[in-house]
């Protein structure tokens, strides 16, 4: 790395050295010392931060891969709160430098670093050794040597292309679907309402036909193939109230081991800490449904310790799903 490299490479470039800092004091830095040892300004260090933490492969884009939180935005009480706001930061996995590849370089890494090359890609056209990297990250990803030759768009891609000009004509779709909350996957037509670009990736309001009273919400992610239908649709006077109510968050308490704190950011909307010590965290979570589903995914994903405080009803949901899903792989 030489002074003559532009400076948001050196930026990049110097995030292994910020992490390394930061696993060396696992309770948090003041965002204003970390600038300070790094001679730069707490709010440059603060959108380098933001844009590693926010850098997860989106559905959209070519891999769906997504890579691990790994950063904790504090108050100066130590309370997780907006990014935008935080005056402390800390890391939450043991070995956070292993996103960026410096120790290791996995598949969900390479993505995550073809998707920044692409966006780089966008502000530098022109450049060969880019282009030709970005091609090399290609092929290695997609197992695919001919891929230069094909000028076809990748199957999300082209999903969301079609979803977006269905949205726009009002024009019904036909998509083959992977169930995100059970298992097994099916084909329906849908009626797109709106795209939405959330903190899961992109997600689609839609109507169904068949039942002039229902409302999904889909996730773009898990659509394998979506056909533009010559059939139109009407978009119900009372759409908007009907996505709101879909959307509408519910609080559960939940227990998690510290190591697994990163689940309550990657599946909740919102996330309150009412008791954080040594070994566990209890928080008060706000949820989108389906409520169940997702808290047992939740629990699952956490592992032994974690739990769920309140309501009552939900105590179960973790082994509930854990049946479901070893039954179905069973049948299988």
């Amino acid at each position: 790395m030489t002074a003559r490299d532009p400076r948001y490479v050196q930026r990049f470039a110097r995030l292994p050295q910020v992490l390394a800092r930061l696993e060396r004091h696992p309770e948090g830095v003041p965002l204003d010392h970390l600038a300070k040892a790094f001679d730069a300004t707490p709010e440059e260090m603060r959108e380098d931060l933001l844009a590693y933490y926010t850098a997860d492969v989106l559905p959209g884009q070519v891999f769906g891969l997504v890579r691990r939180e790994v950063i904790d935005f504090l108050s100066p009480d130590g309370d997780v709160t907006d990014p935008n706001r935080a005056e402390v930061v800390r890391v939450t996995d043991p070995r956070p430098t292993q996103e960026l590849g410096v120790e290791y370089v996995d598949a969900a890494d390479l993505a995550l670093l073809y998707t920044a090359g692409r966006e780089l890609q966008e502000l530098e056209p022109g450049d060969d050794a880019l282009d030709s990297a970005l091609q090399v990250l290609r092929d290695t990803l997609l197992n695919d040597p001919d891929s230069s030759q094909s000028t076809a768009l990748p199957r999300s891609d082209a999903v969301l292309t079609s979803l977006e000009a269905a949205v726009r004509e009002r024009r019904r779709v036909r998509i083959a679907y992977s169930r995100a909350w059970e298992p097994g996957a099916y084909e329906r037509v849908i009626e797109p309402y709106r795209l939405l670009s959330t903190r899961r990736g992109w997600e689609v309001d839609a109507g169904v036909p068949d039942d002039p009273h229902a409302l999904r919400t889909f996730l773009v992610s898990h659509i394998r193939g979506a056909e533009l239908l010559d059939e139109t649709f009407a978009v119900p006077p009372d759409a908007d109230e009907r996505v709101g109510r879909s959307r509408a968050t519910s609080m559960v308490r939940l227990r998690v081991p510290q190591h697994a704190r990163w689940v309550l950011h990657r599946f909740a909307e919102s996330v309150t800490v009412r008791v954080d010590n040594e070994t566990s965290l209890e928080v008060d979570a706000e949820l989108l449904p389906p409520l169940r589903w997702r808290v047992g995914l939740m629990l699952v994903t956490a592992g032994d310790g974690a739990a769920v405080v309140a309501p009552r009803d939900l105590v179960d949901a973790g082994s509930q799903l854990a049946r479901t899903l070893v039954d179905h792989h069973r049948r299988s």
